[in-house]
């Protein structure tokens, strides 16, 4: 039967951006038999120099890449080569060594009920506030890892690549940390791996091609999309996940300067999505629903320039809205925002903006706000009114300007 590999170092790979062995090969200057040969079950420690460029390409030491070093580590690091953890310099949990299988079996289920909690508290708490807790629960699965086996090391590493899939959502729509999150996604990935978890692998590929999109790179985001689907099919996924696939390549493209091909993938999702499927949806997919489809669909309308269509789709999404869903609320009301100031009715946008700042002070966003200083751009032609200067009162006033730095 044949064996996984060394998925550490697969999963470092894809993550990097080199979905074959071949393309690490070029970028290291080898061959590709030894790329081969280092994902396979027993990779050879690398000579020196390359071994440098492998840790400086992917961003991780050689043992946290799956490699056990040739000078007789102890018979537990070389069945499990552990983790990285969050903080530390050599990417290594700095917790004792014992014998594996020291967890009981409710190990998993303790662990995962955290991570479980952790998810339901990202739509409520601060993201300054829940990001170090998931940060040391990540540790804490780390040094969990090293002393389980079998099915419960299995479980574990689901949990903890869940968690760390949360810390780099944390970090990147809420933080605006983007390498942050880049580095936390690789982490995901390899938990994933570890775990043989392909549909979350396929979410933490999604994830990762945002990063390269808000900047513009199409090519990139496009190509850690293809990974995605790869690894979705692997599941199979569920008529919900397939529609956020689409989703979230809609935003890449709509970010990109696509929003034709956008509209088809959202048009395309909402077939999928009536169509269902008999897969039953992974408990960690509570990011999108129907609603929020809806959300994505207007706000790539918007953009296109089909004003009617987005206002349209914005406020039936806005209505269907659950009331705990303040997040989505503050960038669709942000949105319907821009639509009303590029139609010329700089009163209802600034209506609209305003009650997006209410919902920011509950929940805090950095999507949402980001969202309302864009409407703010699109004012300036009538920034004398007294709306816009109501408006701004709220967005550059002591609780919204310190909020803003603090986070």
């Amino acid at each position: 039967m044949p064996t996984a590999g060394n998925t550490r170092l697969k999963s470092a790979r894809v993550a990097a951006g080199y979905h074959s062995q071949q393309a690490l090969a070029d970028a290291l200057h080898v061959g590709v038999r030894q790329v081969r040969r280092w994902e396979s079950s027993t990779p050879p420690w690398p000579q020196p120099e390359v071994g440098h460029a492998l840790s400086r390409l992917l961003g991780q030491d050689l043992v946290s890449l799956g490699f056990t070093p040739p000078n007789g580590p102890d018979p537990d690091r070389t069945r499990h080569v552990a983790f990285a953890a969050p903080g530390t310099k050599s990417g290594l949990p700095s917790v004792p060594r014992r014998p594996a299988s020291l967890q009981p079996a409710t190990a998993a289920d303790d662990y995962t009920a955290i991570t479980r909690s952790h998810r339901r508290l990202y739509w409520s708490v601060a993201p300054a506030t829940l990001h170090p807790t998931t940060l040391a629960h990540a540790t804490l699965g780390c040094a969990l890892l090293t002393e389980a086996a079998g099915k419960t090391r299995q479980y574990i590493a689901a949990a903890l690549g869940e968690t760390w899939l949360l810390t780099a959502r944390i970090e990147f729509f809420d933080l605006r940390d983007a390498d942050r999150a880049q580095q936390t996604l690789v982490r995901a990935l390899q938990a994933a791996g570890e775990a043989d978890a392909p549909l979350l692998g396929a979410a933490i590929l999604a994830h990762s091609a945002f990063i390269p999109a808000w900047t513009g790179n199409r090519e990139a985001a496009l190509e850690r999309m293809t990974a995605a689907r790869t690894y979705a099919r692997r599941g199979p996924a569920c008529a919900n996940l397939l529609a956020w696939l689409d989703a979230v390549e809609a935003e890449c493209e709509t970010r990109c300067g696509q929003p034709r091909t956008a509209l088809q993938l959202i048009d395309h999702a909402e077939h999928v999505l009536s169509a269902g499927s008999s897969p039953t949806s992974p408990e960690w997919l509570d990011w999108f629903t129907p609603v929020r489809l809806a959300a994505f669909k207007g706000n790539t309308q918007l953009i296109a320039g089909h004003l009617p269509q987005a206002r349209q789709t914005l406020q039936q999404a806005l209505s269907t809205l659950s009331p705990t869903d303040d997040k989505q609320r503050t960038v669709v009301l942000g949105d319907l925002a821009a639509v009303e100031a590029m139609s010329g009715q700089p009163e209802q946008a600034c209506q609209y903006a305003l009650q997006a700042l209410d919902a920011l002070e509950c929940t805090w966003y950095a999507m949402g706000m980001d969202r309302i200083r864009e409407v703010r751009r699109l004012l300036t032609d009538h920034q004398h009114q007294p709306c816009v200067r109501e408006l701004d009162d709220r967005l550059y006033g002591w609780a919204t300007a310190i909020s803003a730095l603090s986070r």
